[in-house]
């Protein structure tokens, strides 16, 4: 590689990380201090006091944020679960049964991610209110469950490496369909299943269009809602707002900085398939 060339890629690495990190470090500038340091001082002036954590008291308590996160911990546990019991499932029948109308449903789980979401949210909000869902956490819950054809997709892809010698042994040996999906396709998904769960987990925990629309009481709050609503009343603090965004930043980033490798194995392996 020549000598411009490694600059250009150096220098493009630099300048995507500071676009990357510099609103960040300004955010957490912010939060760190008082209401009257940040309407008197620039975005990029550090704090006078890098220990005060008051803002991050105050976006705990009077910002309900810990209701918050109990809300997203409740619905994150429930959706991703039952995407991975769905998923799997209706992976397992997609690749190993042979069925009428295969291809047509194939065809149509395809077509469902080129619809655009906002298109069926008429329909959507119907369905759930005339559930009794709405402004309830299953609302959320069984949204997230029943729209994820890319896990389902994810499985499929894993599911095509797995030899289908080892369902017919299984079947010699006495087992039927449903013992040999628990205790044989299951343990040998688990890869796929990691990767569903980081994906899904990250989705889930980002969302905020749909438990805004279907859970709008405040007891309901996850921790996207519940940042919006610092608007009303922090909307003059701006310290606390930025307060509340670290808080919610720092989860996400953790996971991937501990879960990067199987994130990134999970999409080559699934490309390569």
């Amino acid at each position: 590689m020549s000598y411009v060339a490694k600059t250009a890629k150096y220098a493009t690495l630099v300048l995507a990380c500071l676009v990357t990190l510099l609103p960040i470090s300004v955010i957490v500038m912010a939060s760190l201090k008082t209401n009257q340091e940040f309407f008197t001082t620039g975005p990029f002036d550090a704090p006078g006091n890098w220990f005060n954590l008051e803002n991050y008291v105050t976006a705990f308590t009077r910002g309900k944020m810990v209701q918050g996160f109990a809300n997203t911990a409740f619905i994150l546990l429930f959706s991703v679960a039952g995407t991975i019991l769905i998923g799997t499932m209706a992976a397992y029948a997609i690749d190993r049964f042979e069925f009428r109308l295969k291809k047509t449903v194939i065809a149509l789980f395809l077509l469902a991610t080129l619809v655009p979401g906002v298109t069926t949210q008429v329909a959507t909000f119907q369905i759930v209110n005339n559930l009794g869902l709405y402004n309830t956490r299953w609302a959320a819950i069984a949204l997230f469950m029943g729209t994820d054809i890319v896990s389902i997709y994810i499985f499929v892809q894993f599911l095509r490496g797995i030899p289908k010698e080892l369902d017919e042994a299984a079947t010699l040996d006495g087992a039927n369909h449903l013992t040999i999906y628990r205790r044989i396709i299951l343990p040998l998904l688990k890869p796929a299943i990691a990767t569903v769960v980081i994906i899904k987990g990250i989705a889930v925990y980002n969302e905020f269009y749909t438990p805004f629309l279907y859970m709008p009481g405040r007891d309901l709050g996850v921790i996207s809602t519940s940042l919006f609503r610092f608007k009303g009343p922090f909307g003059g603090q701006w310290e606390v707002i930025a307060a509340g965004v670290i808080i919610v930043l720092i989860p996400t980033l953790l996971a991937f900085l501990a879960l990067q490798k199987y994130i990134y194995n999970g999409f080559t392996s699934g490309a390569t398939k």
